[in-house]
């Protein structure tokens, strides 16, 4: 895997989004590990796509009726398969931290990449995805050195208001992976 010039992955499917914007500079040094399903615990669909297209048919399932107007967005999705799908390139702010620090700096979305894991906090994360997460991991860090070992969860850039990707991602698997 690789990031070409305009910040798009090589070999994921793009679905852009209208929700991001310019970075206040170019720096790039923390990615931020998500977990999403919609509706909550159900996976597959283009639900997640459609939610990150300002799409989100409210009255489709009564939970979309509590986000469809929410204005967010991720660089990345992972679905379980693995498949990978790019919403924002990654020289562009893709809104997916909010209200955020990570190492005492405030505002992550400036700084960091977002990727989504199709996923729960409680359902185990599949070989396809740590594989796939993996690829992109290495891809990322090629591209932008200043990302390092700088790799955390949206809990712990968002203590107290956020729990993905929760205690079924396995980091230190991850972890291993990423050193072999």
């Amino acid at each position: 895997m690789h990031v070409d010039d305009s910040g798009w992955l090589a070999g994921a499917s793009r679905c852009p989004s209208p929700n991001c914007n310019d970075r206040p500079d170019d720096e790039i040094s923390l990615v931020v590990i998500h977990g999403i399903s919609l509706p909550p615990g159900e996976f597959g669909g283009s639900h997640i796509e459609d939610l990150f297209s300002n799409r989100l048919p409210p009255d489709k399932h009564p939970y979309f009726a509590t986000v469809y107007q929410l204005q967010v967005s991720a660089h990345l999705l992972v679905r379980r398969d693995g498949a990978i799908i790019q919403f924002v390139p990654f020289g562009k702010r893709a809104w997916h931290a909010g209200r955020s620090s990570f190492l005492g700096r405030e505002n992550c979305n400036d700084y960091s990449i977002g990727i989504e894991l199709e996923g729960t906090d409680d359902i185990p994360y599949t070989d396809a995805q740590y594989a796939s997460l993996c690829g992109i991991l290495r891809a990322l860090q090629r591209r932008y050195p200043a990302i390092g070992q700088h790799i955390a969860g949206h809990s712990d850039v968002a203590p107290g208001r956020k729990t993905d990707p929760g205690p079924a991602f396995d980091w230190a698997r991850l972890d291993s992976l990423m050193r072999a």
